[in-house]
């Protein structure tokens, strides 16, 4: 199997696009009409990889995208700007943060894949360094907010899973483009029936919408089932604390908030959580004579 740091850059590519989401709905895109966002986020998108794959679901995958296409993309997307209403961004981002671990443990039961301890120490470091950079005050807590988010994160961290265990029979961008696709269908009678007509959009909304659409969601699935193909879940996890992390530095430089050094410290640590929990290649001892062989990763994907 191929060495697994070779994937860690694309799976890279999803928590850094999603990071960036932040700033682009809170700056550019309606508030008053989430259930249209989370459509306009993942419809379009589906339907853009359909066009690239030309394939439509067979036989189990017509009932397994609609099953990961309600819970990565529809009730994900809904639950997520529901948690950003009621909550801080910081203890919102801090409670998604834990799915690491959330990841880890619903791995082991579905799919067989034992955490390292390497993984788990990653994980806890990571998370630790997250909350020193995200969670900045002591405003209350809306209890539903936290139910939100934490609904969120088991449903998105469940659906992640499952994806894993039924990647056979499925190239990784039909079956993203499936999921997207049936997200988007699931949720737009509910938009409809709960806010009525489509909120009207100026040009730069409708470019935030087609960015948060093509690259955060389109491009960014695609990097991430990808990972999860390639990559066992706990290393997955891990990366996928770049998304907070993102977050913060896009807040720095593109919205002139400041760092205080605590934050700089929870950067730094978040950064450490991810290179403690990666895979480690090693080479296995060879006979005299015998050409060096390929590494293998200590924890490939089963």
């Amino acid at each position: 199997m191929e060495a697994t740091w070779r994937w860690a850059p694309v799976t890279a590519i999803a928590p850094i696009a999603w990071g960036t989401t932040y700033y682009v709905t809170h700056e550019y895109l309606p508030a008053t009409h989430p259930l249209y966002g989370a459509v306009f986020r993942a419809l379009p998108a589906g339907l853009l990889l359909l066009l690239l794959t030309r394939r439509l679901p067979r036989g189990a995958w017509w009932w397994r995208s609609l099953v990961l296409g309600t819970l990565n993309m529809s009730v994900f997307f809904a639950l997520i700007y529901l948690a950003a209403q009621l909550l801080p961004s910081s203890v919102a981002s801090t409670v998604m943060a834990t799915s690491p671990m959330v990841m880890m443990l619903l791995a082991w039961g579905l799919v067989s894949e034992r955490p390292a301890v390497t993984h788990l120490a990653g994980a806890a470091v990571g998370v630790a360094g997250v909350a020193l950079t995200v969670l900045t005050g002591a405003e209350a807590v809306n209890g539903w907010g936290v139910l939100a988010s934490v609904s969120a994160m088991v449903l998105s961290s469940v659906g992640f899973i499952l994806a894993k265990r039924w990647s056979a029979g499925a190239d990784v961008l039909s079956s993203t483009a499936w999921q997207l696709t049936a997200g988007g269908l699931v949720l737009l009678p509910v938009a409809v029936a709960a806010e009525g007509a489509p909120p009207a959009v100026d040009a730069p909304a409708i470019g935030a919408f087609a960015y948060i659409s093509v690259v955060a969601t389109a491009l960014a699935f695609a990097a991430w089932f990808t990972g999860l193909r390639h990559l066992p879940a706990g290393t997955v996890g891990l990366i996928g604390l770049l998304n907070p992390v993102t977050g913060v530095v896009v807040g720095t430089l593109v919205a002139a908030e400041t760092l205080t050094p605590i934050q700089v410290g929870g950067l730094a640590l978040t950064f450490a959580g991810i290179l403690l929990g990666r895979p480690v290649t090693r080479r296995k001892p060879e006979p005299i004579g015998e050409q060096a062989r390929e590494p293998v990763p200590d924890h490939a994907a089963r």
